[in-house]
């Protein structure tokens, strides 16, 4: 904003005093931005942004590696996780265009965009980790593709303190170069592409389910009928032993009363 002023001035001319007025202008407007208490604001400083496909992109040897993070979206995911809060990092391992031409012919396009995820974050650590401190990894090194030791297991050996290599159970790769390093990203090269088994070995089948699950209804109705048939045939039985007791019974009756019968005619007789 700006304000005026004028003022009066005299000037000595030829012996006589000639009077003029002139205009000044001043500047109200702070060049600081301040508050309303007057206290100046404070700039807001912006976080620093890192690509991380612009960064493989200016060493120009890793457009195979580019062209996948981008097509499965994973680019965004890990730039992401650079920016959070409280987040450990990053360690990748890049294998160039040249080692993904070292693979079977076609290999990249039989995956399904599930493995290609697997594949890619089997190449990140969600950690930073310097070359120096690969020796205080535990082995096998869980990658962002899981936790599975037997089908995604990573073995790291390091050589001299500045020699790392690595192993998957499929092949035995090589950090060759470091292409970029601050203090939460770390991207090093590798010689080879990391394929872990569970990519290059099929899934497990599960096993079928049993055709037979407890006990049939055929076995249950045989022991059903089976224990029927051993009841009617007690049952039966039974009934045969009292028909039987009762046949003695009428029997011995019968003999006694004959018995009876001839004592008392003997008596008679006498």
């Amino acid at each position: 904003m700006l304000a005026n002023s004028v003022i009066t001035n005299y000037i000595l001319l030829e012996g006589k005093h000639y009077k003029y007025s002139s205009i000044t202008y001043q500047n109200t407007v702070p060049l600081v931005p301040v508050s309303p208490n007057g206290a100046p604001t404070p700039a807001t400083a912006k976080a620093p942004t890192i690509d991380i496909a612009q960064i493989l992109s200016k060493a120009k040897r890793f457009s195979v590696l580019i062209r996948l993070l981008k097509t499965t979206q994973l680019i965004n995911q890990l730039n992401s996780q650079l920016l959070t809060s409280g987040s450990g990092g990053l360690t990748i391992f890049s294998p160039p265009d040249s080692a993904f031409s070292k693979l079977k012919a076609g290999f990249l396009n039989s995956l399904n965009d599930k493995q290609k995820v697997e594949l890619l974050q089997f190449h990140t650590l969600s950690s930073f980790v310097s070359i120096s401190n690969f020796d205080t990894l535990t082995n096998p090194v869980q990658t962002q593709a899981g936790d599975d030791a037997q089908r995604l297991q990573l073995n790291v050996t390091t050589y001299g303190g500045n020699q790392v290599s690595m192993a998957t159970g499929v092949v035995n790769a090589t950090i060759t170069s470091t292409v970029y390093l601050d203090n939460k990203l770390a991207i090093y090269e590798v010689d080879k592409v990391l394929l872990p088994l569970d990519v290059v070995l099929p899934k497990p089948k599960a096993p079928a389910p049993s055709p037979f699950k407890g006990e049939s209804p055929k076995t249950k109705s045989y022991t059903e009928e089976s224990g029927d048939g051993n009841k009617n045939s007690d049952d039966d039985g039974a009934v045969t032993v009292n028909a039987s007791a009762g046949s003695v019974n009428l029997i011995n009756n019968v003999n006694l009363m004959f018995v009876v019968g001839l004592v008392l005619m003997g008596g008679a007789m006498l």
